[in-house]
């Protein structure tokens, strides 16, 4: 069972914290939770038996302290494994639809051999384009390099930024990408949590992170239910985000249920 903290109480086998307790000291902190979807049927657009246990496991790691704010991709998989923490919490979602992967996956995913489709990060020759030397010159304007004049791939990451920063914004956080920082307008100690994507997730964090795409995309990724801390801590106005947690899935050990990525490599 979690542990029961000062000024928590029980809500049925779910223990709510009360936020009071595990706030920090010495200024304001925001804590972004994103949070990718649980394990997925495509096609229809909704969770499997086993994604569904994955978003109740999730949902109870995220009510133990609690969250001010639910947002969820218009994705249906999303959503489902958003639905958990909100009944748990009696808060309600609200929808993001710049954050669905199919806005992504229309700009970031090309066609192969075959008729097919992939992300680009997945196929092998724009893998090794993404690791060169002069892709990774050109820091954030990567995608102006010849390699990719004939993707979409600025249009996309250009999108991504700029709905992205418009949510940040509305929580209180202005970015500024001459500086590779936030300017905190509002700063606040808000927990707020984000349902959504790993296609998605991997472009609006290297926005977030400040860290080329290309880098974020070859050299990380995230689990189903995978749940990434973000921290927004405001110091002389200025926030720098820091990564606490990347794809955290101790809830699913916590319940029983294989760790693992994308049912192919277990750890």
């Amino acid at each position: 069972m979690p542990v029961i903290l000062r000024g928590q109480r029980e809500c049925g086998k779910i223990f709510i914290g009360n936020k009071d307790t595990v706030r920090r000291k010495g200024g304001k902190h925001m804590l972004l939770f994103y949070v990718r979807h649980g394990d997925p049927t495509y096609d229809p657009d909704c969770l499997t038996p086993l994604g569904r246990r994955q978003a109740e496991a999730v949902g109870r790691r995220l009510a133990t302290f609690g969250v001010d704010k639910v947002f969820a991709s218009t994705s249906t998989r999303a959503m489902q494994t958003a639905q958990p923490v909100c009944e748990m919490l009696k808060t309600e979602m609200t929808t993001l639809d710049f954050a669905h992967e199919g806005r992504a996956w229309e700009d970031l995913a090309l066609d192969v051999d075959g008729g097919r489709r992939m992300w680009g990060f997945d196929i092998p020759k724009y893998r090794r384009m993404f690791i060169d030397e002069g892709v990774k010159r050109m820091g954030n304007e990567w995608y102006d390099h010849p390699y990719f004049e004939d993707t979409t791939f600025k249009r996309g990451m250009h999108r991504v930024i700029r709905e992205s920063d418009k949510w940040l914004a509305s929580l209180g956080y202005e970015h500024d990408h001459e500086a590779n920082c936030f300017r905190a307008v509002r700063p606040n100690d808000d927990r707020i949590a984000l349902f959504a994507h790993a296609g998605f997730g991997l472009a609006f964090l290297s926005n977030v992170l400040d860290i080329p795409y290309p880098s974020m995309c070859v050299h990380f990724d995230m689990c189903h239910t995978g749940m990434t801390v973000i921290e927004f801590k405001e110091t002389h106005g200025i926030c720098i985000p820091k990564t606490l947690i990347l794809s955290g899935d101790g809830h699913l050990l916590r319940d029983g249920m294989p760790t693992n990525y994308n049912n192919l490599v277990r750890f």
